[in-house]
């Protein structure tokens, strides 16, 4: 990802407060950790959340502003990347949503409000296949998910992997390379068979 990283949602269904915080920092255990730019990684991915997680991060410091629908936290995760939590009315319901959004980049918080209404507003619940790999991902434990390492091509090191269970023994496969039928195996029974695309 780079600095226009497109925008993500990295998680189906509603989050509590536990998902919440897990969804927070899912990069947390990449290589170099502390050496590379972090805001690449996580900036534009979202995820719906409830009310409660909502209002909890709400109260639990004051924002760095407060907007329409929407309020940014004072602490940033990296350089000037930092939460923005929207409540907004979609088809009649109000709903509850995090991001991670730019700040040096006019207008990033209402591209991600725009983006957020738009996706949620689809005629047909669906997911695409980036959804289905960044859900596996955000939801798989990490005894289960890593990076590849010193054991790999070199262009492929720091790419994202997974254990996968491929002919009577589990592997180490890359998230990106996982076929059809393992994104089905690793996905819970009610989204294995949503479409796959956008709706129109």
């Amino acid at each position: 990802m780079n600095a226009t990283s497109p925008i993500c949602k990295i998680y189906q269904g509603i989050a509590d407060r536990r998902q919440m915080f897990r969804l927070f920092d899912r990069h947390a255990h990449r290589p170099n950790r502390f050496a590379d730019d972090a805001g690449a990684l996580y900036r534009n991915e979202w995820f719906e959340l409830d009310q409660s997680g909502h209002d909890y991060m709400l109260g639990i410091l004051p924002p760095l502003w407060m907007r329409p629908e929407m309020f940014a936290l004072i602490e940033f995760l990296t350089g000037s990347v930092t939460s923005v939590f929207f409540q907004l009315r979609i088809d009649g319901r109000v709903r509850y949503f995090h991001s991670y959004c730019d700040l040096c980049d006019k207008g990033s918080p209402e591209r991600m409000r725009a983006a957020l209404v738009e996706r949620e507003s689809w005629p047909v619940k669906a997911m695409t296949h980036e959804e289905r790999l960044e859900h596996i991902w955000s939801s798989t434990h990490d005894d289960y998910r890593g990076y590849a390492g010193e054991d790999w091509l070199p262009e492929l090191r720091g790419k994202r992997t997974l254990l996968v269970y491929d002919r009577g023994r589990t592997v180490l496969k890359l998230l990106e390379d996982l076929t059809d039928a393992e994104i089905a195996a690793k996905l819970p029974v009610h989204l294995r068979h949503l479409p796959l695309d956008v709706a129109a």
